[in-house]
């Protein structure tokens, strides 16, 4: 952050096909070493793979698990005479959406076998349902959260 001026945010044009920035902004988090089209492709074909298999709106299944896998505390260090503490602390919107985006990426290139885009529509699935390696994430930062919530006091 800069010490002088304002942070001139981007702004995100929509995806071709379903005309939604959260799909854009997930293609580019999903995007490996500027491949743009790879990655369209991959999460296009899990959409599709989405839709055959659920018969429900691929979009409306990507919204929903990402609105499942998005935190809503964390907890950050804070460092009080001496001692470090966890603080919880709840987090502005637009990092929640990208932590969500984040954690579902790494659960899909964690999950052993098959396809990218086979892995993708099955974590998306299983986000839905309230598993998976995402909403794990997600319920460990809550866990830990609700843990330190005695120095909830230390929040800056």
């Amino acid at each position: 952050m800069p010490r002088r001026g304002k942070v001139v945010r981007r702004s995100i044009s929509p995806d071709p096909k379903y005309n939604s920035v959260e799909v854009a902004k997930f293609i580019n988090k999903f995007m490996v070493s500027g491949k743009k089209a790879l990655a369209e492709r991959i999460v296009y074909q899990a959409f599709d793979m989405i839709a055959e298999e659920g018969g429900r709106a691929p979009l409306d299944t990507f919204e929903q698990a990402l609105k499942r896998v998005t935190p809503i505390l964390e907890t950050k260090a804070r460092r009080v005479g001496g001692a470090t503490y966890q603080v919880p602390v709840e987090i502005r919107s637009d990092r929640r959406d990208s932590l969500a985006m984040r954690w579902l990426i790494q659960a899909v290139r964690s999950r052993q076998g098959r396809s990218m885009a086979e892995k993708l529509a099955a974590e998306l699935q299983d986000a839905v349902r309230g598993q998976g390696a995402a909403i794990k994430k997600r319920e460990d930062t809550h866990r830990m959260a609700e843990a330190n919530k005695a120095f909830a006091h230390y929040r800056w």
